[in-house]
Parts: C-alpha cells; sequence; structure tokens
C-alpha cells in the first residue's frame, strides 16, 4: 500500500516542471523527451525510460533529460538510477532553482538506500538553498533527522531472529496484513492475485496442523471475499468478530462480520460513526471487540493518514470516532496500528518519526496520562525499506508482518521480540463452553471480566449461540472477577491472580449454569475479607455489584446468605466469623436496593468445607460465601 502511495506522490511532483527553455536545442532530443513523457505520465515507465537515454545519446548535456530520467526511475523503483541521473543533472546547472530541486529528490533517494551520510549532505545543502516551501522545508528536515538518526544507529544489531514463513503461505504476488487469534492457531492476511494496484484481494486463513506448520492457506468465507476488493482485517481474541475493509466503486471502507457456531454472517457497514466520505482502512480490534483502531486520510487529523479510535457505548453501538493525536501522528504518515491483547501496547508504523527511513515500526504504550512516546523497535527489524502491519502474539514474544521485496512484491515473516521491547503485561487465554448443567445444551450467556485492583468492567462479550463456546484474554498482571449470567439462570463466577505468574497456556474452563430453582447454590469466587475481619474488601464491590443486580431483576426469589470459615482456631469463634461476613454482604445488598425480604444469612463456621484443610490455598477456598436459593 505505502509504495503505491509513494508512486502517485513522486508522479504528481515530477509534474511539478522548470520553464520551458530546455538545455538542448537539439529537435530530436526534444522529439524523444516529449514521446517519453506521454508514456512516464500514463504509467509505462520502461518505454519512457528507453526514449529518455535515446535523448540523451543525441545530447550528453541534456540537463531535463536527465532529471526526468531520475524521477522516472524513482517512480519504477529504482532508486540507485534515479540517483545516478539526478547527480548528472545537478552537475549540468548553475542555478539554484533547479539545484535544490535535484537535492530534494537526491537527499530522500538516498535515505531510502541507506546512505546516510550523502542524505544528510544533500539534505542539507536543500536546506541552506530553500527559503520559501515550508512544506519542503518541514519534510527535509524530518529527512535529515532520520538520515542522523540511522548514521547513529548504523551498528546497532538487536537480538531479533527473522524468517519468511513458508511457500504455503507466500505463495502470491503479494500477501500482507496479517492477523493471528490469542491461541496463534490462526493467522489470517490479505493477498492480492496480481500486482497492479486495482487486482483482486481476498482474505485467507490458515490453520497450524498438529505439528505446529501453517496448512495451505483457503477462502475465510463466501460470505465476506465478493467481487470487490475485502482486505486489511482484525480480528477479535475469541476469532468470532471480524472487521476489515471493503473497496468497491464508492472507495475504501470498514466493515464487520459475526462469527456464529462456523459460519461467517454477511458484513455489514461500521457506519457514518466510523466511516466518513474520507479512506478508511487497516483496522485493529482490542481483544474483547470493544475498541477499535484504523486507519483515515479524513479531515480533522494531524496530517497524512492518521490512526483513529471508535469505542463501544452501552448500547454495543460504535462511537464516533477520534483522532488518536500526538503523540502517536504526525504531520506525516501513520499506518497499520495494532492493538495487542493486554490492551496496552499500540505497534504501528510511521514515516514522520525518528528512524531509518520509509516506514519504520514503532510501539506508544498507554499510561495513566496517555500515550507514551513511541519508541523505534530497532534493527534488525527496521532499516531503510518499508516495514509494516506488525501483530504481536498474546505471550508478546513474537510477531508475524509483512515486508516488501522489489515492486508489487511483498511476503509475510515471523519474528522473536527482542527482551527490551517485550510488553510488561501479557496475555492469557481463558477459554470453555457454557452449558445447561441439566441439559447440556450450550447457552449464549453474558461473560463480564473485572479488573479488581480498579473494579472496572474490562470485557464484555457473549458466548457463541451455537456451541456455547467461549474466548477471552485476561490481560496483565492483577486480579481479575468474571460474572457469567443468563436470565433464567443462576449466575456464575471465578476469581483469576495474575498478580505472581502467567498462565502457559490456555485455562479451559466449562461453565455449566443451573437454572433458578430451590437449593441451587453458587459460591461468590469474588467476596474478600481481610484477616479475622468481617468488613468486606473493596475488591469485592464490582462481584457484590453483580449479584445486587441479579437480586433485583428477579424479585420472586429468596435466598440464603452462608458464611462459611476453614477449621484453624476455636469453632465458636469461627461460627461467629462467618455469620458476621454473612450479615455484611446482606447489609451490602440491602444498600443497594434489594428487599430484605429476599434475604437470609447465616453462619457454619467449618462445617461445610469444599476442599480439606491440610494447606492454604485448600482454607481458602474453605473461607467463602455462598448463595443458596431458598425459594
Amino acid at each position: 500500500m505505502n509504495k503505491i502511495i509513494f508512486t502517485a506522490i513522486l508522479l504528481l511532483i515530477s509534474n511539478i516542471g522548470f520553464p520551458q527553455t530546455l538545455s538542448t536545442k537539439n529537435k530530436k532530443a526534444i522529439d524523444l523527451y516529449v514521446e517519453a513523457d506521454n508514456y512516464r505520465v500514463r504509467g509505462q515507465f520502461d518505454l519512457a525510460i528507453k526514449l529518455l537515454n535515446q535523448a540523451i545519446e543525441k545530447d550528453k548535456n541534456f540537463e531535463e533529460a536527465y532529471y526526468r530520467l531520475g524521477t522516472t526511475y524513482r517512480n519504477a523503483g529504482n532508486l540507485t538510477l534515479s540517483s545516478e541521473s539526478l547527480e548528472k543533472a545537478l552537475l549540468l546547472t548553475p542555478y539554484p532553482l533547479k539545484q535544490k530541486t535535484y537535492l530534494y529528490f537526491l537527499g530522500d533517494n538516498y535515505l531510502r538506500s541507506g546512505l546516510y551520510e550523502k542524505a544528510k549532505t544533500d539534505l542539507e545543502r536543500f536546506l541552506a538553498i530553500e527559503k520559501t516551501d515550508r512544506v519542503k522545508i518541514n519534510k527535509a528536515t524530518m529527512w535529515a533527522t532520520q538520515a542522523e538518526y540511522g548514521l547513529a544507529h548504523a551498528g546497532e544489531d538487536l537480538d531479533y531472529h527473522i524468517k519468511v514463513l513458508s511457500d504455503t503461505i507466500n505463495i502470491y504476488p503479494m500477501q500482507y496484513f496479517p492477523a493471528i487469534n490469542a491461541e496463534g492457531q490462526e493467522l489470517i492476511f490479505t493477498v492480492r492475485y496480481g500486482k497492479g494496484h486495482n487486482d483482486n484481494e481476498d482474505i485467507l486463513i490458515s490453520r497450524k496442523d498438529a505439528s505446529g506448520k501453517w496448512q495451505e492457506p483457503v477462502s475465510i468465507s463466501e460470505n465476506i471475499n465478493t467481487a470487490y476488493r475485502e482486505g486489511a482485517c482484525s480480528i477479535s481474541a475469541d476469532g468470532r468478530h471480524l472487521i476489515f475493509t471493503i473497496c468497491g466503486p464508492l472507495g475504501c471502507d470498514l466493515y464487520e462480520s459475526k462469527k456464529e457456531g462456523d459460519v461467517w454472517r454477511r458484513p455489514v457497514s461500521l457506519g457514518p460513526a466510523v466511516n466518513s466520505p474520507g479512506w478508511e482502512a487497516q483496522p485493529s480490534l482490542s481483544a474483547d471487540g470493544n475498541e477499535l483502531y484504523f486507519v483515515s486520510d479524513r479531515k480533522g487529523g494531524v496530517g497524512g493518514y492518521d490512526i483513529w479510535y471508535s469505542k463501544k457505548d452501552s448500547l454495543g453501538a460504535w462511537t464516533r470516532a477520534i483522532n488518536q493525536g500526538k503523540p502517536v501522528n504526525t504531520p506525516y504518515d501513520e499506518i497499520a496500528p495494532f492493538i495487542h491483547v493486554n490492551n496496552q501496547n499500540l505497534y504501528f508504523a510511521s514515516s514522520g518519526m525518528p528512524g531509518f527511513g520509509g516506514f519504520d515500526i514503532y510501539v506508544s504504550e498507554k499510561s495513566d496520562s496517555g500515550w507514551l512516546a513511541p519508541k523505534n523497535l530497532g534493527a534488525r527489524l527496521n532499516d531503510f525499506e518499508d516495514q509494516y502491519s506488525f501483530v504481536v502474539t498474546s505471550d508478546g514474544e513474537n510477531a508475524f508482518y509483512s515486508r516488501e521485496e522489489g515492486r508489487s512484491r511483498s511476503k509475510l515473516y515471523e519474528t522473536n521480540i527482542p527482551k527490551e521491547f517485550q510488553v510488561h503485561s501479557r496475555g492469557n487465554v481463558v477459554k470453555g463452553i457454557v452449558i445447561d448443567s441439566q441439559t447440556k445444551k450450550p447457552l449464549q450467556a453474558e461473560v463480564e471480566l473485572f479488573d479488581l485492583k480498579t473494579n472496572r468492567k474490562i470485557s464484555f462479550f457473549k458466548s457463541d449461540s451455537i456451541n456455547g463456546s467461549y474466548l477471552m484474554v485476561v490481560p496483565g498482571k492483577s486480579e481479575y472477577a468474571l460474572h457469567v449470567s443468563e436470565p433464567g439462570y443462576l449466575f456464575f463466577t471465578l476469581h483469576f491472580n495474575y498478580k505472581e505468574k502467567n498462565q502457559d497456556q490456555p485455562l479451559v474452563i466449562n461453565i455449566a449454569l443451573q437454572p433458578i430453582a430451590k437449593n441451587a447454590v453458587t459460591v461468590l469466587n469474588n467476596i474478600f475479607f481481610d484477616f479475622n475481619k468481617s468488613e468486606v474488601n473493596p475488591r469485592s464491590y464490582s462481584e457484590l455489584d453483580e449479584v445486587a443486580k441479579f437480586l433485583k431483576a428477579n424479585p420472586t426469589i429468596k435466598v440464603e446468605i452462608g458464611g462459611h470459615s476453614d477449621n484453624v482456631g476455636d469453632e465458636n469463634y469461627n461460627q461467629q466469623l462467618s455469620l458476621k461476613r454473612a450479615q455484611t454482604v446482606v447489609n451490602y445488598f440491602l444498600s443497594r436496593g434489594v428487599v430484605s425480604s429476599q434475604l437470609t444469612q447465616i453462619g457454619y463456621g467449618s462445617k461445610f468445607p469444599i476442599k480439606p484443610n491440610d494447606t492454604e490455598e485448600n482454607r481458602q477456598d474453605n473461607r467463602r460465601i455462598e448463595f443458596k436459593i431458598l425459594e
């Protein structure tokens, strides 16, 4: 995508002419020069180059022909021959007006070729001459900064181990914009079947076999791939929510599709809150499917292609997109955002920050005050070529990205991520199915995840309506509460503590919801008491609030709040403490509007352990609050 933009810009720039008086009087040379330009503007570069070389053979001092040859080679992607021609044109003119144009192109050529010293020299010469064109002055200044960065990091060789994916994956002229599911078992990417900008694009998917090898990619769905150009997709952690780009007669917009069982629904537009009369593409969806980052050239941005952001509201609708702003966006181009499953690290490509030239990969980390200054991910990942569409695995240790290899060719690569650039907060995968405990039929239940440190809901989704499956990513090292509910059923809660360690393998938790009925019991796994205290810890509030909502939504049921303890200490004391804790929970519910006639409290002490009291972990599980339906 980026070289297409680059080429289009070059075609416009190279149409900026000099005064019509040419440096040659050779009529044949002039005729060849004019004829060549007719081919150049139509993109027929080979014919234009042939004719320009013939014009130079007629007059070795034909300065404008060297200039036009240099810009045509640039358009064709041959920077070496472009620079040779522009250097010859530079030697033939004493006029600063022409010199600054040649120096401007030469500085960019050398930067994009990794010849940083030459780039710095020519850009400094350009800036010494140009005093009025602020656009070019600003861009040349930025390029000079990148040349200095390249020189300063010339010996950098970070611990990247980069390898191209097998020919099983890289079988088309172009494959790019990879996306990977949370478990790392599905790779989804865009392919272009030909080398032309308007050739058809589709979204393909490859899955790992039992030995860990990627299988031959296939179309993701007939409902998604059509006669239009589809691509640049992003998928939620559970693999059931896809956002992607469709480019049709009216331009490029973002669409979404939901998966039910094994079938993708027909896509629908994200609507005017996200799509605009401008160009929208390259989405990145958060792990829970509730936040979206994407690229647009719409009005109101910082400059060029910018990264924009939208979030779902309480009704599940996308809110009006806002510009991500600085320090992520620059006056130049930012493309291919990727939000890690931890929702804390944003990766993207930029051509407007200190780097090695062209598009480099950067990462910004979210803090309480906003996004921190982006960091260049360094060499060998970044160099003077263009890198983009960088996606990172849930554990933060590996990544996939696309890299252009010459004009109109690209391949997918895989790399490790050096320790200094690995995420501080990795994602832990939890998956399973939700069923009816009696009929064993799958349920489409609401699944909510709360951060107990902040008592904030950080994720909300539903299990699959066909097979009851769910998958979520528990982001980072903290304590989390999981709350699963469905009308007509008793809720289910679970506690995750990832403060000390990460879960290396997906945690499989199958959930059987009990129909609301007499004597149905569930443990409130996220009610916490300090040692020897009856007051609830503030980490309990999110769970208590959810249970209070359940009671108010089911006003006809009556429940027992039962306190339980371990067997350490005097049993009479344990019974009294467990009763006080049950009363504290009841009082909280009353404060939230639950009517007292629904509630009864009782303390059982250590009479009914659910585990042997032989370890501290088991004793902690025995110190619990149970929720039992009486009638």
